[in-house]
């Protein structure tokens, strides 16, 4: 069972959020109506679709037992379930941030993932 999910978010974005103490979403975020996460198994796909190339960035680990009912389970990509949190991200959900750094091929260097 899983039980973390991940979000990329760029370093200034996520230092607003720690500041507001919840995080309300990046743009494509707001503009879906729902916050965007992806599992372990999604979150390198997810990477390289939205973020090639991308410095600057922080891996968010949340866990979903903190999240309630507003966490839903909905297709995308080639039907898979990816988690959507309607509303805002309490930062207490919130078990570490890690940075996302870019190597020379322009991937992510991922750290460990957990479940």
């Amino acid at each position: 069972m899983t039980r973390l999910v991940y979000k990329i978010c760029p370093v200034p974005l996520w230092l607003e959020a720690e500041r507001a103490g919840e995080f309300q979403g990046s743009e494509a975020d707001l503009r879906d109506g729902f916050i965007h996460f992806s599992t372990a198994d999604q979150v390198r796909e997810t990477a390289a679709k939205h973020f090639a190339g991308q410095s600057d960035l922080v891996l968010v680990s949340v866990d979903i037992s903190k999240l309630g009912d507003r966490l839903k389970w909905e297709p995308s990509r080639g039907g898979a379930l990816f988690p959507h949190l309607y509303g805002t991200l309490d930062l207490i959900a919130v078990v570490r941030t890690e940075p996302l750094p870019l190597r020379a091929d322009g991937t992510h260097d991922f750290p460990p993932l957990g479940d």
